[in-house]
C-alpha cells in the first residue's frame, strides 16, 4: 500500500466490512440532514484551503484542524491499530493517536492539493446500518468527476465522519492494513510506531 494516496497507484486494502466491524449499532440521535450538515462544513472548508493558494506546509496545518474538527480521530486511529490497541499502555495509546492525526492529516492533505483548481459538490445523504453515507463529487481540472463518500456517527455524542471512500478505496480498511504492516515491521512496538508516523505521511 502506497502512502501517497494518488489516483492511479492506491490498492484496496481490506474490506470496508471488516474495518466497520468494530461500530456500534442505533447511532439514530444523528438524522440524514444532520449529516449532510457535517460534510457540508468540512467540503466548505476544504475548498477554501485548495483555493487559499498557500503553501503545502500551510494547508497540512489546515487540514489537520478540519481533520481535529470534524472527524473522530481517536476512533479512526484505533481502528487502524487494530487488536494491538487493547494491550497498549495508555501512554503509549495517547502518543500514538496524537502522531497518526498528523500522519492522516498530511496523508490526506495531501491528496487534496491535488484538487487545487477544482472543487468537491456535496449531493445527497442516506442511512446505512449504524451510520450516515453522504456522497460527494470531487471535480477536477482536465479529469471526469469522480466520487467521495463520507461516513458520519455520533458513537462520541459528537456529529463527526469516521471513513472516506474516495473512488471506492476505503480509508479505515486500507489505514488498517498499512498501519498494521508498519507495526509488524517494528515488532509491535507501538512506541516506535508512534515516533516514525511524526515523520510520515
Amino acid at each position: 500500500m502506497p502512502s501517497d494516496l494518488t489516483r492511479r497507484n492506491l490498492m484496496i486494502g481490506l474490506p470496508a466490512s471488516v474495518a466497520l466491524a468494530a461500530l456500534p449499532h442505533g447511532a439514530w440521535a444523528l438524522n440524514t440532514g444532520q449529516a449532510k450538515a457535517l460534510v457540508d462544513k468540512v467540503v466548505g472548508e476544504v475548498n477554501t484551503v485548495i483555493a487559499s493558494g498557500k503553501s503545502e506546509s500551510a494547508m497540512f496545518k489546515d487540514f489537520e484542524r478540519i481533520f481535529v474538527r470534524y472527524a473522530d480521530v481517536r476512533f479512526i486511529a484505533q481502528s487502524s491499530l487494530g487488536p494491538a490497541g487493547r494491550s497498549a499502555s495508555k501512554s503509549d495509546l495517547n502518543a500514538y493517536v496524537k502522531a497518526f492525526q498528523g500522519y492522516i492529516s498530511r496523508k490526506y492533505g495531501r491528496r487534496f492539493r491535488e484538487f487545487i483548481g477544482g472543487r468537491i459538490e456535496v449531493q445527497e445523504a442516506r442511512p446505512l446500518k449504524s451510520f450516515f453515507e453522504v456522497r460527494s463529487v470531487a471535480h477536477l481540472r482536465g479529469q471526469a468527476p469522480f466520487r467521495l463518500d463520507w461516513h458520519v456517527f455520533d458513537k462520541s455524542g459528537k456529529h463527526l465522519f469516521f471513513n472516506i471512500i474516495i473512488e471506492g478505496v476505503n480509508m479505515l480498511a486500507a489505514e488498517r492494513t498499512e498501519i498494521g504492516a508498519m507495526l509488524d515491521k517494528r515488532r509491535g512496538d507501538i512506541g516506535a510506531l508512534a515516533a516514525d508516523l511524526q515523520r510520515a505521511g
